[in-house]
């Protein structure tokens, strides 16, 4: 086969590419990004809900620096004092009894990982993964994500098998028909206990969940629901997974988002803003029983950039930041980015407000009907919700699409201000105006 020229050749491909411009960032600064025209973007989505702690902060940078100019990659297999000391730093602020630190690289392969622990430890095979859920895209973590284009992506080349689904707690579109949230959180536990029975309770190692809907739309769980699964999970033996790599490290307003739900997961992964994105690094927290049986049993495999020294440094220097008020930032901004969100609700297109913390969705519905005006996972074609997207771009501010893309996703770093909040979500409803 011929080749094309090798300047045509010669580029980076992006993810998630479609036919679109990409749009290429080359400096950053706080909430701003610019391209390499030097147009400014206030960055609210983070890049990848990552950023947590801003574009160009000086603390990791240093940290990172200071780490490679003493030793600069240590074995994943090795001891390392910059590893040891981020471990101690999370087992700080982890949930209740949660400890010993297991570090990867990506969130794919932390919840990978959980997975693996979970089985061992269990001996079931089985785990169970809501529907509308997104937990990673190599072919283990695809296969417990619930969406569809993602799952089916991977599937296409070989399917892996141990993953079941079950419905989320939805409160709008729900897939239940109590009238309130507090029903909802009954009839999705109910369910999900039923899913279990039908799966075989011997069968099913491990439940895993975001606390807050990740990039299915910001949603958070009914009042109550948390705590019924995880008395499902203890009586059947299941453990419980907190899938934290989105609503970890400040997202949600607090360190973890698990946190506002009164619950202590078994097993609880992270990734992302562990190190506000500026170098890649992921990881497990465990509890005292599992992390106890991993020491006895030992681990077959590893990962060679697991626990990259450079990481840990950074994230050390991460967490510094997130203590130094950032994390009580994000708690404070939340309520006037929601108050800034909900008057989208003037728009007859916006259906529903929500989410926690910095990480909100609106989602766009027919006042008509109430259903998506355009519905990728089940009908092709031109999707106003990409319009919107693209017009807020024009706009000078960057926002995400959603899990379906039947909604925008708005998720800025935690260092944002209520002028930056005011200046964007502006935009974001002009960009509403301009497509409905």
């Amino acid at each position: 086969m011929a080749h094309p020229p090798a300047q045509a050749r010669a580029d980076a491909i992006p993810h998630w590419y479609g036919d679109d411009d990409v749009l290429t960032l080359v400096d950053g600064d706080g909430v701003t990004v610019y391209d390499d025209e030097g147009d400014a973007y206030l960055d609210f989505i983070s890049q990848l809900y990552c950023v947590n702690a801003g574009h160009g902060e000086d603390r990791i940078v240093d940290a990172i620096t200071e780490q490679a100019s003493k030793l600069s990659y240590v074995a994943s297999s090795k001891g390392n004092d910059a590893r040891s000391a981020l471990a101690a730093r999370i087992a700080d602020v982890a949930p209740g009894d949660l400890g010993d630190v297991y570090f990867s690289v990506s969130g794919s392969e932390a919840n990978e990982s959980a997975v693996q622990f979970a089985r061992e430890f269990t001996g079931g095979r089985k785990v169970l993964t809501r529907y509308r859920s997104y937990h990673g895209a190599t072919y283990g973590a695809a296969s417990l994500t619930g969406d569809p284009e993602t799952r089916n992506a991977m599937g296409r080349q070989a399917e892996t098998t141990g993953a079941a689904k079950f419905l989320p707690p939805l409160t709008h579109h729900s897939p239940f028909d109590g009238d309130t949230p507090e029903e909802v959180a009954r009839q999705a536990a109910d369910h999900l206990e039923y899913v279990i029975h039908n799966e075989g309770p011997d069968s099913v190692a491990a439940v895993l969940m975001e606390p807050v809907g990740g990039t299915s739309g910001a949603y958070p769980a009914p009042a109550d629901y948390w705590q019924r699964v995880r008395d499902v999970c203890d009586e059947y033996g299941v453990l419980l997974i907190a899938d934290e790599v989105i609503t970890g490290f400040g997202r949600c307003g607090e360190w973890f988002g698990i946190e506002t739900e009164d619950v202590v997961p078994d097993l609880l992964t992270f990734a992302k803003g562990a190190t506000s994105a500026y170098v890649p690094l992921a990881g497990v927290i465990t509890s005292p029983e599992l992390s106890a049986h991993l020491h006895d049993s030992g681990i077959d495999v590893g990962q060679t950039f697991a626990g990259h020294p450079l990481a840990c440094a950074a994230g050390v220097a991460a967490m510094d930041v997130y203590a130094d008020g950032l994390i009580e930032n994000a708690r404070a901004r939340s309520a006037h980015l929601e108050s800034r969100l909900r008057d989208l609700d003037a728009h007859d297109a916006v259906g529903d407000v929500r989410g926690r913390g910095l990480l909100w969705a609106v989602e766009f519905t027919d006042p008509e009907t109430g259903d998506p005006f355009h519905h990728p996972w089940i009908e092709s074609g031109d999707n106003p919700v990409d319009d919107v997207i693209d017009e807020a771009e024009r706009r000078g501010v960057l926002v995400g699409g959603g899990r379906p893309r039947t909604q925008v996703v708005v998720a800025p770093p935690l260092p944002v201000t209520d002028a930056e909040i005011d200046t964007a979500v502006d935009a974001l409803d002009e960009a509403i105006a301009a497509v409905f």
